[in-house]
């Protein structure tokens, strides 16, 4: 059984344009979509399509939250935890060749009482879990740090921990290290600079041209602090996964590109899908790839299933 947390849920509005965005003028979508979301609900979904047990846990709810949640196909597996609460509206606008611009409102304010009650939820829900998946941004009235004293509370229950996160959130939970260690992280190259002091802009150019030495090694001085796989998702061109054990670098699966809403979040469940099931470290990073590539495959919040992931597609070697 697999658990997610989303701390800031959001009602997730998708525009599709016909043509580029134009600033400051007006134009017509061709299509828009509403949808229950969050990157916790979104990783749920992804393994609950793919046949797993998982259960999402929400830090905040509404009636509207709820309807669209039902809607959208977690029927009875989500386990809602505070009620009252306007959650936050997320528009993604998305143009044809799968540019994706998003706005994320902050989400409303947590209490300390909340932010206890959402904790102890999650830790009961994950005690009899395989992996605890902590996913997004944290709404107003959470510490910063919420992360970090999360994976210690989870860490005497056993399960993995994967933790998806950015900002100033994602920095004080490496601060955590290595008292706060846990299973999993899935950097971009933009997070992956912030953490490292890295050039975002040069890790990029290098995996276009095939060549992940620079981001191996900042992933290698990560997972040297605590983190058991380091991930680092490429886009287009591809992953890389670090761990005790070596280094992997795969392509991704090409696909034409229709909106990169849920890449990231597909990337994590099609890791945690190949660990639950046994999958090797280079298993479970082809999955990843697989799963990111086929949801930017799918239009607006589309999220993939297993008819439109092709594993076969990606080309993975050690590097390390």
């Amino acid at each position: 059984m697999i658990v997610t947390f989303t701390p800031n849920p959001s009602i997730d509005k998708t525009i599709s344009l016909a043509e580029p965005l134009q600033r400051g003028e007006v134009q017509r979508a061709t299509d828009a979509t509403v949808q229950a979301g969050g990157k916790g609900i979104n990783v749920a979904r992804v393994l609950a399509y793919a046949g797993e047990q998982a259960v999402a846990v929400l830090a905040i709810t509404d009636e509207a939250f709820n309807a669209e949640l039902v809607a959208s196909g977690l029927p009875g597996a989500c386990r809602v935890v505070q009620g009252g609460i306007r959650v936050r509206t997320n528009t993604a606008i998305t143009e044809p060749d799968g540019t994706t611009t998003k706005v994320n409102e902050p989400g409303p304010t947590l209490t300390p009482e909340q932010v206890q009650a959402a904790q102890d939820e999650l830790i009961a829900r994950a005690a009899d879990a395989d992996w605890a998946i902590l996913s997004g941004s944290l709404p107003p009235g959470a510490p910063t740090d919420w992360y970090a004293q999360l994976v210690k509370a989870l860490k005497p229950l056993g399960c993995k921990v994967a933790v998806d996160t950015s900002d100033a959130a994602l920095e004080a939970l490496l601060d955590g290290l290595p008292e706060a260690s846990f299973d999993l992280i899935k950097p971009n190259s933009d997070e992956l600079a912030q953490l490292t002091g890295g050039d975002a802009a040069a890790f990029e150019a290098s995996a276009e041209a095939g060549d992940v030495d620079a981001i191996v090694e900042a992933a290698r001085g990560l997972q040297a602090r605590g983190i058991a796989n380091v991930m680092v998702t490429l886009g287009g061109a591809g992953a890389v996964l670090v761990t005790a054990e070596g280094a992997w670098y795969t392509t991704a699966p090409k696909v034409e590109v229709k909106s990169t809403v849920g890449a990231g979040d597909s990337s994590v469940a099609g890791f945690v899908l190949a660990s639950v099931r046994g999958e090797t470290p280079d298993g479970c990073l082809r999955t990843a790839a697989s799963y990111g590539s086929g949801a930017a495959g799918l239009p607006g919040t589309s999220l993939p299933r297993p008819d439109d992931i092709h594993p076969e597609r990606a080309d993975v070697r050690r590097v390390l």
